[in-house]
């Protein structure tokens, strides 16, 4: 597929709660060709333990708007009760982590954004369990 007629995405996700790269987060990758089209999932991934997923699938040919969705209750669900209590000390973080969702306030993220043929777009996650942030990295 050539990269002049397509873009390519990439993504990370960093656990800011904890100061570490979230492993094992699952992640799909859906797009579609034009703001009325209907999604086309496109398949999917989970990051490595550097919180990298390096093999999205590739995007068709004349996609326009791409959608990440990450799968963030079943990473949160993940850690042990000891785990929560030594990134409590080591940061001023509250000392019931549990939202009621396994850990995770926000149980998904999904991130939906708009793309031009031949670019990269490289969109890291940073993630704890009552909140997110996302940027356009490089």
């Amino acid at each position: 597929m050539s990269t002049e007629t397509t873009a390519s995405v990439s993504t990370h996700i960093l656990d800011t709660s904890i100061g570490r790269p979230a492993e094992g987060v699952a992640i799909s990758l859906a797009a579609r060709a034009g703001s009325g089209a209907a999604w086309a999932l496109l398949g999917g991934s989970a990051t490595d333990a550097d919180g990298r997923c390096k093999d999205l699938p590739a995007l068709p040919e004349g996609t326009t708007h791409v959608r990440l969705d990450f799968e963030t209750e079943a990473y949160f669900s993940t850690f042990s009760t000891s785990a929560n209590k030594q990134a409590d000390a080591q940061q001023d973080a509250p000392a019931n982590r549990d939202s009621g969702t396994n850990g995770a306030f926000f149980p998904e993220v999904a991130i939906t954004f708009a793309v031009t043929p031949g670019e990269h777009y490289h969109v890291p996650l940073l993630l704890n369990p009552f909140g997110y942030s996302v940027y356009r990295g490089s």
